[in-house]
C-alpha cells in the first residue's frame, strides 16, 4: 500500500478494509507492531505530518530496501500461486 505513496496508519487500515470488502480486518495492535518491525528492519520510515486541524498523524514511507523486499515477495507469491494452480487443476 506504500508503493503508491506515503500513508498514515488509519488510512492503511481503511484501505485494507475497502480492498477486501470488509472480509479481512487487521487488529490495530497487529498493524502498529508490524509498522514498528518494518521500520526497525529499515523497510519503511515514518514521520509526523503537519496537520493544521485534528490529531497529528504518523505517516509511513517505503524505503529502497522495502521496495526490494516487496518485489521479492511478489515474485514468491506469483510462484506459489502458479504451483497451487497446477496442483488444483489436476
Amino acid at each position: 500500500m506504500l508503493m503508491s505513496g506515503d500513508r498514515y496508519g488509519l488510512e492503511i487500515y481503511n484501505l485494507v478494509l475497502a480492498r477486501t470488502a470488509g472480509q479481512y480486518e487487521l487488529k490495530a495492535d497487529t498493524l502498529y507492531s508490524s509498522y514498528k518491525r518494518l521500520e526497525k528492519g529499515g523497510f519503511i520510515t515514518s514521520y509526523w505530518g503537519e496537520e493544521s486541524q485534528g490529531a497529528r498523524r504518523k505517516y509511513y514511507s517505503i524505503t529502497g530496501k522495502g521496495r526490494e523486499l516487496y518485489q521479492q515477495n511478489m515474485m514468491n507469491w506469483e510462484f506459489t500461486l502458479s504451483i497451487l494452480s497446477k496442483l488444483l487443476s489436476e
